[in-house]
């Protein structure tokens, strides 16, 4: 069978802003280095009810965000502020530790602003789970574009139908995006150990078996032939392997250790001077508390 597993996501809210969490669940909790996705929108924020995600921390894990609709500004521990609009990356290397924040432009809070797009975790390999944090920025226009009748295939991260993206990754990554016109049809080769594809909109047929917008098809072994039956938007995303993983929170880490020592450096941070392990973040003066849970 072309797709091993067909999941949906669970409904939440993050900053205000509705997103569905596909992964991880109890049926299966990473694709390859990929821990988290989360599906932001599709959804329109009203004036005065922008989305707002506080200071937060995370450990051991690179996030990526993903825009199809809207723009988010970011600020970091590391002093980088950026925009981040339909088609860039930010793809934020937390390693030892980082602290950021995710919200609406001002210039776009008196209006009514739809947001779509998806947010990742991509957890890092033993040995850079203690890296310098940091943070990339890569334009639309600087990814590579693979064109067939019917589909476009953006490279976001890694590597895919041999053409690489610029952004830095730190094992082997399957991250592309995919534009799909009703009819269109493109092959997807068995050139990493573990593949999903998650509809962001629409609807395709995988080697004939349908996945519906909000689902996560994880592929089983073999090659994969994607035909769109409506127009479609997909996230293609995969990779090798990294282990076991324990997640908490904003946390990943190897150990259960780990964990408990990023809490007690959260529970001790202040937005004016930080934490032994997480920096303040430049110009904000908010943050999200450590949960009870």
């Amino acid at each position: 069978m072309p797709i091993d597993l067909l999941l949906s996501g669970r409904n939440t809210d993050v900053g205000g802003l509705p997103v569905s969490r596909v992964l991880p669940q109890a049926k299966r909790r990473f694709v390859g280095p990929f821990v988290f996705v989360d599906h932001m929108g599709p959804a329109t924020m009203q004036p005065d009810h922008a989305l707002d995600v506080r200071p937060h921390p995370h450990i051991g894990l690179a996030t990526v965000t993903y825009l199809f609709a809207g723009a988010i500004v970011h600020r970091d521990s590391t002093g980088c502020v950026q925009r981040i609009e339909p088609g860039d990356v930010n793809w934020m290397t937390a390693g030892r530790g980082i602290v950021h924040s995710e919200r609406t432009p001002d210039d776009m809070r008196k209006q009514a602003v739809a947001v779509h797009g998806v947010q990742t975790w991509v957890a890092l390999p033993l040995e850079h789970e203690d890296a310098e944090p940091s943070f990339m920025h890569c334009a639309a226009r600087d990814l590579p574009l693979i064109e067939q009748p019917g589909a476009t295939l953006r490279i976001v991260a890694g590597h895919a139908l041999g053409k690489r993206s610029p952004v830095s990754v730190l094992s082997d990554t399957l991250y592309c995006a995919l534009e799909m016109q009703a009819g269109g049809a493109i092959e997807i080769p068995e050139e990493h150990a573990e593949r999903a594809i998650l509809v962001a909109h629409g609807a395709v047929e995988i080697d004939g078996q349908a996945a519906e917008a909000g689902e996560l098809a994880v592929l089983a072994a073999g090659d994969a032939r994607i035909v769109a039956t409506q127009p479609a938007r997909l996230m293609l995303l995969g990779g090798a392997s990294l282990g076991e993983r324990f997640l908490w929170w904003n946390f990943v880490a190897s150990s259960r250790e780990r964990i408990e020592a990023a809490k007690a450096q959260w529970s001790a941070y202040t937005p004016s001077g930080g934490s032994r392990q997480f920096p303040p973040v430049p110009g904000e003066t908010e943050f999200i508390p450590l949960p009870a849970h």
